[in-house]
């Protein structure tokens, strides 16, 4: 299959904006599709004129789990508009469709000669090209959009876990000297965490989500995507697809005029009536480049903000971002997990870590079926709506339930990385599998990011709309009783997991019968794609 012929409209645009000049004697450069910046990297130190470009198209990269279409026409989108930007900037440019990366470069190698690649943020495609670049015939180095080397991260953090971010967010902010004088964190302190913990009640009003223009490129993908890859699950909104240049540009306006002076003390709102209140929304444009990471920064630190807000969205950058990206390097996307990390890996399996033990399947809830949990649902609604959801929904409600439940740390990712229109392996691994799950258990993060229906009840406003009440009969708070019990064991090494193991403990024998028993009788509704409610739970089980 491929996905080419069907794209008259792109194939002659791009012709066209290349007036068929010469490809010979050029420095050519395969840009992976998480590269798609014209203004860093090798591409952006020679004239245009000295440069081509090869882009490649892949369906069966597409075909290999059921992405979102949203997901699949934004990398179209933005890969396609790339291209012809940089054709008429003067690069030669070549666009290829087939069925692998490797495939398509083996055959090109031949015509070209050698080709150089900026290091791919993803394993899988490191992985596809690993036996090319063994030959010498794919020439790598290093990728520059990144703001710190493998080296900082060593430097911060030693070379075998357990790592901590606040000590390389503390060392990157230091080296880079961002929101720093003379020495010390502007505020008097690295993180404003502790500030940024407002919900949002209504006031200020969040802004609505950033709309684009449609164009025939973007209307051309969609009608692929929906044609090639009907099976898919999900909807596509061109009018919130961002994917020329100047549609990048759009979406940092929108995020410093509308989003981040709200964005600290409500960064871990959530709220039915808007799926992201004060966030950036950048992170799509982010991971593919679209949208540089230093430039960002210095954005940032040169516009008027609160402090809260600055800081937040600098550790959010700077900080776990960059900080994610290196444990996954460094464990090869957690294959090699240990107190040493093995530097080559010939199985291209994903790793299947379960620090605890935990393998149910995925509820159907989470594909789309009713669940009975306002929250749940309501984010699942968003999700398959937008490709897209803020970071805390992803973690405290749709990580968190599936924690609860004991969902299979694999099964959760794998649902994240075909869902979510910025997860890539590099992203969607660490924050699943080490945050989300605890599957890793402190190789990274210091605790599970757990809880009951109070904390739930206290930063959203699902609760309204839910057939349960927080303070009396939800299942999510006997869910935490009943997981801090099953796994006491693994947990009680773990610093931070004291006190809420020593509250569990004081529960009755009773209480902790009907915490498992709920457990128990949610699991089983929700395998079996069942709507929760208060009757589902009869005599001594009701929550």
């Amino acid at each position: 299959m491929s996905l080419m012929p069907a794209s008259p409209g792109f194939s002659r645009t791009l012709r066209h904006a290349q007036d068929q000049r010469s490809k010979a004697g050029r420095q050519v450069w395969f840009v992976p599709y998480d590269q798609l910046n014209l203004n860093f990297g090798p591409w952006s130190r020679v004239p245009p004129q000295e440069g081509h470009l090869i882009l490649l198209e892949s369906p069966g990269k597409a075909a290999r789990r059921p992405y979102h279409r949203q997901k699949l026409a934004f990398i179209l989108a933005n890969q396609r508009h790339f291209a012809i930007e940089a054709a008429r900037r003067g690069f030669a440019v070549t666009y290829r469709s087939g069925e692998s990366y490797a495939g398509m470069l083996r055959d090109l190698i031949p015509i070209t000669g050698p080709i150089s690649l900026q290091r791919p943020a993803e394993w899988e495609l490191r992985h596809e090209l690993r036996e090319l670049v063994d030959l010498g015939q794919l020439v790598v180095v290093p990728h520059r959009g990144w703001l710190s080397t493998p080296q900082d991260f060593v430097d911060a953090v030693g070379r075998d876990g357990p790592w901590r971010m606040d000590s390389f967010y503390r060392a990157m902010r230091k080296k880079t000297g961002f929101l720093m004088k003379s020495g010390k964190p502007e505020g008097g302190k690295f993180s404003h965490d502790g500030d940024n913990r407002e919900p949002w009640r209504g006031e200020p009003a969040a802004p609505p989500a950033p709309r684009y223009p449609v164009d025939p490129i973007k209307l051309e993908v969609a009608a692929l995507v929906n044609s090639q890859f009907a099976e898919h699950p999900g909807q596509i909104d061109l009018e919130a697809l961002p994917a020329t240049q100047a549609d990048a540009e759009a979406a940092v306006q929108f995020a410093f005029d509308s989003a981040l002076p709200w964005f600290g003390p409500y960064e871990d709102a959530m709220s039915e009536t808007s799926s992201g209140l004060f966030h950036s929304r950048l992170s799509p444009l982010l991971n593919i480049h679209r949208v540089l990471p230093r430039a960002l920064i210095e954005r940032l630190l040169s516009t008027p903000l609160p402090l809260s807000s600055k800081e937040g969205f600098l550790r959010q950058v700077l900080g776990w971002r960059e900080f994610v990206r290196h444990v996954h390097e460094r464990t090869e996307g957690f294959r090699s997990i240990g107190t040493k990390f093995a530097p080559e890996v010939v199985d291209g399996s994903p790793a299947t870590p379960s620090g605890l033990g935990a393998e149910n399947p995925l509820p159907p809830a989470y594909w789309g079926a009713r669940s009975g949990l306002a929250c749940l649902d309501h984010v699942v609604a968003d999700v398959w709506r937008e490709a897209w959801s803020h970071h805390i929904t992803r973690l405290m409600v749709l990580s968190n339930l599936a924690a609860l439940l004991d969902v299979s740390p694999r099964e959760l990712t794998d649902w994240f990385w075909v869902a979510y229109v910025d997860a890539f392996d590099w992203v969607v691994e660490p924050n699943v599998l080490g945050m989300g799950t605890f599957a890793v258990l402190d190789l990274f993060t210091t605790k599970p990011y757990i809880s009951g229906s109070a904390y739930l009840h206290r930063m959203g406003d699902s609760c309204a709309n839910c057939a349960f009440n927080p303070k009396t009969n939800c299942p999510i708070s006997r869910l935490y009783w009943a997981y801090l019990e099953r796994h006491r064991g693994p947990l009680s090494g773990i610093d931070r997991m004291t006190l809420p193991l020593r509250s569990a403990a004081k529960r009755s024998a009773e209480d902790r019968d009907l915490d498992a028993s709920v457990y128990r009788r949610t699991v089983e509704l929700l395998q079996a794609g069942q709507v929760l409610a208060p009757e589902s739970y009869s005599g001594k089980e009701n929550p």
